[in-house]
């Protein structure tokens, strides 16, 4: 079926549910002789995988990947490159109990009037459990930027109410939340589990600045790079929204103070600022591409609500077993697989644009 695969040249296909046998993906396009081993890919999805602090789910899954393809003597053969990872700690008995229900703010509903059936366990197809195979295709698209001296960092720029102020990427991983601000990380964990404390949930901004781009990446018109970006962070589960550059904040500016005007570095041209964001008519400029996204609060709450039953009739629901408080935090690896993946093809694509 469409819609579940990623990309022009570098491309991926998903595949898997929250509670089947596994989750994997296929990455097609990746050239040949590029070094690869599990480990590399491991360490993206160690920072995604479940049960890592008290901010997430208690679901403990080892995400051990495999790969059963496209690779001879530790180098890609430029053949499609299959990656497993199994499903080791399911329990399917909290959706049983709920199976005639369907959960507000999730796909249940929806999913069954497109398809007639549906997979009530943990939300199967539409769960956010699908990203590990976008975060392990990340890992080996991060491996080509970084060829290319393009670097990627992402980070919980919101939690609730509380904004990082201060950005030090340094700070990133040394906290549980992903947060570039020391003090405001103190801030947004205890406002995660003050909600869950409460059976609630909360939701979060996660920024992500491309660094190295060069000039010329994205195809106009429908092919823009940062339509291609949104597109990209917005297919993420439980992501409402999507900003490049200023975003929204551009409404409440003039053109003189929006605009980012252009000089010369070192022989160089370059924009004075950044407020587009690193992409200009659809096209890199060369400054760092900076998106962010908004993550709502997680939809499956101990908190009783109103919904009704498949067959039409009103009814109670309180979503018990295991889900993360916020979503946030293990969202910052996905959102950058994403951007990650979104760059590569775009740069493959750009080699036809001009003839040398």
């Amino acid at each position: 079926m469409p819609g579940n695969s990623f990309g022009e040249l570098f491309k991926i296909s998903t595949w898997g549910e929250s509670h089947g046998e596994g989750i994997g993906v296929v990455v097609d396009g990746c050239p040949a002789g590029l070094p690869l081993r599990e480990s590399e890919i491991q360490k993206e999805l160690d920072r995604r995988k479940t049960g890592q602090s008290k901010v997430t789910t208690s679901r403990k899954e080892s995400d051990q990947v495999r790969i059963l393809s496209g690779t001879f003597k530790g180098k890609t053969t430029g053949t499609p490159i299959a990656l497993w990872v199994e499903n080791q700690d399911v329990d399917s008995s909290k959706y049983e109990e709920i199976k005639h229900l369907f959960r507000p703010g999730h796909a249940d509903y929806t999913y069954l009037m497109k398809y007639g059936f549906r997979d009530y366990r943990g939300g199967g197809r539409s769960s956010v459990r699908e990203s590990v195979g976008r975060v392990a295709a990340g890992a080996i698209a991060r491996k080509l930027l970084a060829r290319q001296r393009i670097k990627i960092i992402g980070y919980s720029k919101q939690i609730g109410p509380h904004i990082a102020e201060s950005l030090d990427y340094k700070q990133i991983e040394k906290n549980i939340v992903r947060c570039p601000d020391k003090k405001m990380a103190q801030k947004m964990v205890d406002h995660i589990v003050q909600a869950r404390k409460k059976g609630d949930s909360v939701g979060g901004v996660v920024e992500v600045v491309a660094q190295g781009v060069p000039p010329g990446l994205g195809e106009p018109v429908f092919d823009r790079l940062d339509a291609d970006l949104a597109k990209a962070l917005m297919s993420i589960p439980a992501v409402k929204g999507v900003e490049v550059g200023i975003g929204f904040t551009a409404a409440e500016m003039y053109g003189s103070e929006c605009n980012d005007p252009y000089t010369v570095k070192g022989k160089k041209i370059a924009a004075k600022t950044n407020n587009a964001g690193g992409i200009h008519g659809g096209i890199s400029n060369g400054s760092d591409i900076v998106v962010r996204m908004v993550v709502k609060p997680t939809s499956s709450i101990n908190k009783e609500q109103d919904t009704v039953t498949v067959d039409g009739k009103q009814a109670k629901i309180r979503v018990e077993g295991r889900h993360d408080p916020c979503v946030s935090p293990r969202a910052v690896p996905i959102a950058e697989a994403m951007v990650a993946l979104t760059l590569v093809d775009h740069l493959m694509r750009n080699k036809l644009s001009q003839l040398k």
